[in-house]
């Protein structure tokens, strides 16, 4: 039982890894749907290292555009690579079938990632690839272990490497019919080692990402740049609203009083 027990554990320690990098600590993001200029160099990001294979299905160029207060003009000539027309929806240029082959699963479109997944984690995974050779396409991620997308931003922000903390854990198990406690150790993610530096400085590559998930946070509802803005018209009629309400209940209680 005892040699069971053993064998069970380090079969576990991999997956205790894997398990560490899906919980690993998410980095927090400043998303300012307010910042334009910020937008549009993530929108300028997004179409040139994400669009070739990731689309954006729910969203136009000109729609995005007309947000983000890009003439159409340079729509045209800067972001209109996998498209023929302007009106034209932000589909990838790499077929399914070809990235199926390719990655082994096809890119998931990425209109509405910034709402499944948070902004939070979008700005850490984007900043958690990592060389590893065992992996098929050469890289690993921190926050999403085994994932086939390879690290397309390389050159921006170099090559990193991982280091890990050894913790240690109790867990509970049945020997001879008794429950006894076991002390296992796990590989925790501490920080990342830059290898190799990128054209980017670390300022620089955290500020790019930034603007990308933000970005792709208005790229999950863009109608919130609208909502914002009624919103604060909607603000001063109920304070209007209120005063004249105010006047009214006056008028219509002044003789019960």
């Amino acid at each position: 039982m005892r040699k069971l027990f053993c064998l069970l554990a380090l079969l576990a320690a991999p997956a205790a890894v894997h398990a560490a990098a899906e919980h690993a600590h998410l980095d927090p993001v400043k998303v300012d749907l307010d910042d334009q200029p910020s937008l549009q160099r993530g929108a300028r990001i997004f179409v040139n290292y994400c669009l070739s294979c990731h689309s954006a299905a729910y969203m136009r160029y000109n729609r995005m555009g007309n947000d983000l207060g890009i003439s159409e003009e340079l729509v045209k000539e800067n972001l209109l690579f996998a498209a023929d027309k302007v009106g034209d929806l932000m589909k990838a240029v790499m077929p399914k079938e070809d990235a199926k082959d390719w990655f082994g699963t096809p890119p998931p479109d990425l209109t509405l990632v910034a709402r499944n997944r948070g902004p939070e984690w979008i700005y850490t995974y984007m900043r958690s690839f990592y060389r590893d050779a065992q992996s098929p396409n050469g890289w690993n991620n921190i926050v999403f272990a085994n994932v086939a997308m390879p690290h397309v931003l390389y050159e921006w922000q170099g090559q990193q490497r991982p280091v890990f903390r050894t913790e240690k854990q109790t867990v509970h198990a049945e020997e001879d019919g008794k429950r006894v406690e076991r002390v296992v150790e796990r590989q925790v993610f501490d920080k990342f080692e830059i290898e190799t530096p990128g054209t980017m400085s670390v300022a620089e590559y955290d500020r790019a990402m930034r603007d990308l998930t933000n970005f792709l946070v208005y790229l999950g509802e863009p109608a919130k740049l609208e909502r914002y803005d009624i919103g604060v018209y909607v603000l001063i009629f109920l304070a209007v609203f209120l005063v004249f309400a105010y006047l009214l209940k006056k008028e219509y209680w002044k003789d019960v009083h």
